[in-house]
Formats: C-alpha cells, structure tokens, sequence
C-alpha cells in the first residue's frame, strides 16, 4: 500500500524529544512557509507576490535528517538529504534547511540556509550566535568553489543568506535584525557602486512561551512573518492552527503541511503531560522523603498509597545527598 503524507510525517517523528524539533523543521520547508520567510526577510522579493515567491523556491529544499521520498505537490517540501558541508580539515556542519531560490527577473540565484534556535543566550551556547551565522554564511561562500565558480572567476558567487528564527525572545523584543558586510571611506574621497551584499545574515526574533512553544497570551505580533510564525509554533490545537493558517494567511492546507501540524500539536500535548507526570512523581518522592526523616517506616508509608519503587527512589536520592 502507498504510504500517505501523514504517514511518512509520523515515521519521521518517533520520540516526544528530538522528535519535536524534527518536525518543525519539516513543517518551516514547507514551500508556503518558505515563500513567506523570503517575503518579510529579504529584500530581493518584499514585492513580489506569495504565490510568484513560491515558484522561485527551487525542488532542491534539504533538511538536515534522514531522507524523505521524492513526489509530494509543489505546494510541499519536495525532498530531504543529509545537508553537510564538509571542507577537509575543517569537520562536518549539519544545517537544518538549505534551499536555492531564483530572482527571476534579475537572473539572479540565491543560496539559503535557515536555522530554528531554541536559545541565543551565550551562557547556554557557549558562544555568540551572530559568530555562529557569520562563520555559516562564510562556510557557504567558500563552498561555491568548484560548484558555483571555478579557476579566479569570483564574479560568478552567488548570494548567500542565513535566516535564524530565534525562539527565546522576551514579550517585547519581536523583530527581525540584520547582520552584513559594511563600507565606508574611513580616509579621502574614493567613490564606488559596486554593492557588498553578497552575504547577508537575518534574525528573526519570536517571543517566549515556555520550552518548545511560543507564546500565545502575548498579543499578536504588528509584523506579519512574525505574527504567522508565532501562531505556527504556537500550543494552540491543529483544527484552531489550520483555521488561523488558512483564514489569515490564506496559505493550502495540503495533506503534508496538514499532517505535521497535527503531529506537532500531538507532540506539544505529550511534552505538556511527561511534564506534568514528571512533576506529579516528584511531589510523591519529596513527600515520601519527608516521611523517612520523621522517621515513618517502609510499611507504613505504602499504607498510605505510595509503591515500593517511589519509596526505593526517595531513599536512593536521600542517600545521594546526603
């Protein structure tokens, strides 16, 4: 039997985890999301129309996870490969979406990268994320060398743009920022138009609602991309997702983009109810430890309701702190 979208969605979702972040990355390669991203963040098609960026998004779209079969509509995501850049000596880097898309009016092709991140903070990164994006959007000038240009033709390199989608943002600091190359006469009157936006990072930042979702009591974003996104990424149920999707944004609920959205939203429920089980347990082991230190014994503190493994547990992590 063919297998459905749906179904190849849940066999690339299987843990509650990593699973998650899989998913979002599938539903942001969606060709509708992908031509409204290209919109609000770059200037080569803020004119243009959704269904006209569309078509200027190639069938090259790679998502950093194992492979998914070829022939969905070109509404969809078209295929995934392992996306790696490998320079000998320099290791291997996995991006979580690599596109081509088209200008078709300037001629113009222009290579893309879009990355979700969960945390900007420098203290849990170990590291700044604008040195992350810049050295990925000079690892994908460099890799043009022998593929897009060869010999000293450097003329011949195409654009590059990073796009990062920051998830960890406070209630008022939605925005999207820019990071590029620069010029200024810092001495005499030298004049030149030659253009240096060759590369060019964007961050798009979408505010905090808690770990894995974006917030929802926050009010609705004055920027249109962001506002879309939010809602994406939201913990609202898939019915109130597509409605919201297709009401306001006027986007296809195709069968793939559907069923990620219900996967997603099924995934953000499980994540919501290990939580709340988590919490549940810890309280029985807190309460059981209380009781140990008022001396209670093991027969006693099954009496009330708790098992023996919730008591083995709460004397193993007494005896670890003591």
């Amino acid at each position: 039997m063919i297998e459905t979208n749906l179904a190849q969605a849940v066999d690339a979702t299987n843990d509650s985890g990593p699973a998650y972040d899989t998913n979002i990355k599938y539903l942001l390669a969606d060709k509708q999301i992908l031509s409204r991203i290209l919109k609000y963040t770059m200037e080569e098609f803020e004119d243009m129309e959704i269904g006209d960026i569309t078509g200027c998004i190639g069938d090259d779209i790679e998502i950093g996870t194992r492979p998914v079969d070829v022939g969905l509509s070109n509404l969809g995501r078209v295929k995934g490969t392992m996306t790696e850049d490998n320079v000998p000596g320099e290791g291997i880097i996995y991006y979580d979406i690599r596109f081509t898309a088209y200008h078709k009016e300037s001629e113009m092709k222009i290579l893309i990268n879009l990355e979700a991140q969960r945390s900007t903070d420098p203290g849990k990164l170990g590291y700044h994320l604008e040195n992350r994006i810049i050295f990925y959007l000079a690892r994908m000038i460099s890799a043009q060398k022998q593929t897009e240009f060869f010999h000293s033709d450097f003329d011949a390199l195409k654009k590059v743009r990073s796009i990062w989608l920051c998830l960890d943002n406070d209630e008022t600091e939605d925005s999207i920022e820019e990071i590029g190359l620069g010029r200024k006469v810092v001495f005499g009157n030298k004049k030149t138009s030659y253009p240096v936006n060759l590369m060019k990072g964007i961050i798009v930042n979408l505010r905090n609602g808690g770990d894995h979702i974006v917030g929802e009591d926050m009010g609705k974003s004055s920027n249109v991309l962001i506002a879309m996104l939010e809602e994406l990424l939201s913990g609202k149920s898939a019915a109130e997702k597509k409605r919201i999707l297709t009401d306001e944004y006027g986007m296809v609920m195709t069968a793939e983009l559907e069923g990620r959205l219900q996967i997603m939203c099924n995934l953000s429920e499980n994540i919501e109810a290990n939580g709340i089980k988590k919490g549940v347990r810890k309280e029985r082991i807190d309460a059981i430890a209380r009781m140990i230190r008022a001396d209670a014994t093991k027969e006693q503190i099954i009496l009330y309701g708790y098992t023996e493994a919730e008591y083995t547990e709460a004397e193993r992590l007494m005896y670890m702190n003591v």
